[in-house]
């Protein structure tokens, strides 16, 4: 089983859009996914349509008062699962702090899913904190999506310099560019300047109505835009990302 962590410093960068799309298309390779959406917002439990069965569902299994297999949901989709978020994700740190190996905990969680899956794919909140150190600690890698703007690769700086500070793997981390525009000449220049860079994948997502429209069909692009350039990309680093991580 790999685990697969899509994260960034900021919001808003495409990091929701892009843990759906790919985990539909592992999904469709025949990889047993599972999504574990760890966002308080729920966006990732949304775009799929499935909600926490019990209140306060991601509390209790921090708490241990529930087992994480019986929070595992099907979606509409063959092959691919939902471990959904609920506003009690918001209280992660604070349950993390209060119970032993607090940096290990959510690995320990995941180990009891390999029997289950290929392919966990979670979808962090945007930050830094304790939730996010197990995160980078349970993560065989970190997939970062970055606009390709000052404010954007300065996140990606800061954590690099997180992971050093903190003694994490920081070869795990695997960045790609999102929300592209390439009629501008500094999203241009910025993805040039990174091409040769070994921590930055080569595909990128570029800033396209039909990502937005994920919202709207509560689906991934796959659904009702197969044939759509931005679905085209989205298979182009999936293909990149299997060569490079799995």
């Amino acid at each position: 089983m790999v685990a697969l962590a899509f994260y960034n410093l900021k919001g808003g960068v495409g990091k929701t859009t892009s843990a759906i799309n790919l985990a539909y298309l592992a999904a469709q390779e025949g990889y047993k996914t599972l999504l574990w959406d760890l966002d308080p917002q729920g966006s990732a439990s949304f775009y799929l349509g499935v909600s926490t069965a019990v209140k306060n569902e991601t509390k209790k299994v921090l708490n241990s008062d529930i087992d994480l297999l019986t929070t595992i949901q099907p979606s509409a989709y063959k092959n691919l699962s939902v471990i959904p978020a609920d506003l009690s994700a918001r209280q992660a740190d604070v349950l993390l702090s209060e119970g032993k190996q607090s940096k290990k905990r959510l690995g320990t969680l995941l180990a009891s899913l390999k029997k289950g899956f290929d392919l966990v794919i979670i979808d962090s909140p945007p930050g830094i904190s304790l939730l996010h150190d197990n995160v980078f600690n349970a993560a065989d890698w970190v997939l970062m999506p970055n606009v390709p703007t000052t404010l954007s690769i300065r996140s990606y700086e800061t954590v690099i310099s997180y992971f050093e500070a903190q003694e994490f793997k920081k070869e795990k981390i695997k960045c790609f560019f999102s929300m592209v525009d390439s009629r501008k000449n500094l999203h241009q220049a910025t993805i040039n300047h990174y091409q040769h860079n070994n921590s930055f994948l080569k595909n990128y997502i570029p800033y396209l109505s039909d990502v937005e429209k994920m919202g709207i069909n509560e689906a991934p692009l796959e659904t009702f835009a197969k044939g759509s350039p931005a679905a085209q990309c989205y298979r182009e680093l999936w293909a990149e990302i299997k060569k490079v991580c799995l």
